[in-house]
């Protein structure tokens, strides 16, 4: 089942009013009720062109995970670690599908990571690994847009992981989804720049959500992104990217500056 979240007004909008619905064939049904608890479907039937699908959750928090592909690791001359590397980005840096990343004027590089996304089904704290599954609603796409130089100046993550819409994700979620065995890719202008497999993570999905939420609670909706493969590269203003993850679909959006500032194109 792919659950979406939608609004009607196609315009961007902060104020846009969104509820969620379910894509059947090519088509958008809304739902009574909210994935996190009971629901049934509702009586409306949207064709995709007449609606604007949003980021399917609004998380509390999203928990991040670094380094987390043994070939990316590589690729960087790493060891492994020993525990899950986490840090957290902010909600209000989520955007949905379609929405434009923002190019902020402090920073001289901006890098896209493909991630595959876990969304949280209920309040969970304290979970074994064999019981985390039950606590998933399932899976989307999703782009952890890094401020690399940023990163590199400041020692620590915060802010060149928190910016304003730097934390892509949809299209939808995908609840019907065996997530051990999935092709990962990001592309930039139609060109592959990352490609590997969710087999090659370190610390697969059930030992992360338990991890996790054995330092914080997590809550209904709540995102972890499990980790980028090798690639990882700039992006332009002007640039489309995608993110592709099989038996999800695909996450496009593109990148912008903020009304009023110079393209950096060049």
């Amino acid at each position: 089942m792919k659950l979406v979240r939608f609004s009607e007004d196609q315009t961007f909008s902060r104020d846009r009013t969104a509820r969620f619905g379910i894509l059947k064939n090519g088509s958008v049904q809304d739902i009574i009720g909210t994935p996190f608890s009971n629901f049934r479907l509702g009586d409306i039937l949207y064709s995709l062109d007449q609606v604007k699908l949003e980021a399917p959750v609004t998380p509390s928090k999203v928990v991040a995970v670094g380094l987390n592909y043994r070939d990316h690791a590589d690729e960087l001359k790493m060891s492994p670690p020993e525990e899950p590397l986490l840090f957290l980005k902010p909600s209000t840096s989520v955007i949905g599908p379609g929405d434009s990343i923002i190019y902020p004027g402090s920073s001289q590089r901006i890098d896209y990571e493909a991630e595959l996304a876990v969304a949280i089904r209920d309040v969970t704290k304290d979970v074994e690994a064999e019981e985390a599954i039950e606590h998933i609603l399932g899976f989307t796409c999703a782009n952890d847009v890094t401020a690399r130089d940023l990163q590199k100046k400041d020692g620590q993550w915060t802010r060149s992981k928190s910016f304003d819409t730097f934390s892509p994700l949809g299209p939808w979620i995908e609840t019907e989804l065996e997530p051990g065995n999935l092709k990962i890719e990001l592309l930039l202008n139609g060109e592959i720049r990352q490609s590997s497999n969710t087999s090659k993570m370190i610390f697969p999905i059930e030992s992360l959500v338990s991890f996790v939420s054995k330092i914080m609670t997590l809550l209904p909706g709540d995102i972890i992104l499990t980790g980028t493969p090798p690639g990882v590269g700039p992006m332009r203003v002007g640039d489309m990217v995608e993110a592709r993850i099989e038996g999800i679909g695909s996450l496009k959006n593109d990148v912008r500056y903020r009304f009023g500032f110079e393209d950096r194109r060049e």
